[in-house]
């Protein structure tokens, strides 16, 4: 791999490998450490994503690339060794989150505006210089009565393609993500409404990436797939939302587009997985298709190792085994029977 945008785009998307999103907030990480009876601090959150990143299993033959959270980027695992080079030690790249979170969009109830573009510049640049190949930036669009606005949409397009430029103007590839959320506190919508928001989103992203002079094959697109939501009356069969998010991302994505890597969203470790692998069985694309998942990848590991050195070992296996069911569903080739032989 080269240092061309392009070159480590490809290897973002590389056959059979996906992104490990390892970046949850101080404040997330807390949230479900607390659940599992686990005490956060930096020394746990260090141990609990080490023990990921030196599973050499999953790291080496599923996984492309960890995206991190800037106190992860900057610590040391607990031999010394930087995490960057534990991670880039495994064959994958790091990567890092770079927006400062959601907040309220003023004048626009119930709707949000991701912020973080201020000094981004500056930090993209020091982020590069600790090893970050790549970079994060999350917009969320929420569905519900008179939501999502032309404004938020817009807003939001135009601050993920202002953000990508500045990511390839410091030598780094953007993954650009604009989720329509399937487990907001509204959600209750069908998976025509979810259709309909993420063609709008995905036109209007890429029309501003066009504005920005973005690289299309040097960055990776993260999208939701089109699914109703988690509150809706009637949930959409597998098959379904397969072929719904081929044909909105046929309509939206130029082919020039390297690769795709889904988000989970919310669903659970298993459906995931069998959406990504149904949607794959609808190929060729131009483009790769392939996994960037956060809970959908950690949530077995994060269960089973509970803060306790001893499950370290069954902690790396159900990472493991997560991260091959993705690695197989890439290919089109995950189902049910895979799932329970390699349990």
């Amino acid at each position: 791999m080269g240092d061309r945008l392009e070159d480590i785009a490809a290897a973002m998307v590389a056959p059979g490998k996906g992104i490990l999103a390892a970046d949850e907030s101080g404040g997330t990480i807390t949230k479900r450490f607390k659940e599992l009876g686990i005490n956060s601090t930096e020394d746990s959150r260090r141990d609990y994503r080490e023990l990921m990143f030196r599973s050499k299993e999953a790291m080496r033959s599923c996984i492309s690339g960890v995206i991190l959270y800037d106190e992860t980027i900057r610590q040391k695992a607990a031999d010394g060794t930087m995490m960057t080079a534990v991670i880039a030690a495994s064959g994958a790249m790091p990567g890092i989150k770079v927006d400062t979170g959601a907040k309220d969009l003023a004048l626009q109830p119930g709707e949000k505006i991701t912020e973080g573009l201020d000094g981004l510049r500056e930090r993209l640049n020091e982020y590069r210089g600790l090893g970050a190949k790549f970079a994060k930036w999350r917009a969320v669009i929420d569905i519900g009565p008179g939501i999502p606005s032309w404004n938020a949409i817009n807003a939001n397009a135009q601050a993920l393609a202002r953000y990508a430029a500045l990511c390839q103007e410091a030598g780094i590839v953007p993954i650009v993500e604009p989720e329509v959320l399937m487990d907001g506190p509204l959600a209750a919508h069908d998976i025509n409404r979810c259709a309909e928001v993420t063609d709008w989103a995905l036109t209007t992203v890429f029309r501003h990436l066009h504005y920005a002079k973005v690289k299309l094959d040097g960055m990776v697109l993260k999208p939701n797939m089109v699914i109703a939501g988690q509150k809706a009356a009637k949930q959409a069969s597998p098959a379904e939302v397969a072929e719904r998010t081929v044909k909105v991302l046929k309509a939206c994505v130029p082919a020039a587009v390297q690769g795709i890597a889904f988000l989970s969203g919310g669903q659970s470790d298993e459906l995931a997985s069998e959406h990504l692998s149904l949607i794959n069985q609808l190929g060729p694309f131009p483009w790769k298709l392939t996994f960037s998942y956060g809970r959908a990848l950690q949530h077995a590991a994060m269960t089973t190792w509970r803060g306790k050195p001893e499950n370290v070992a069954a902690a790396q296996r159900a990472f493991a085994h997560r991260a091959k069911m993705n690695s197989l569903a890439t290919k089109g080739a995950w189902t049910k029977v895979a799932e329970r032989a390699a349990a």
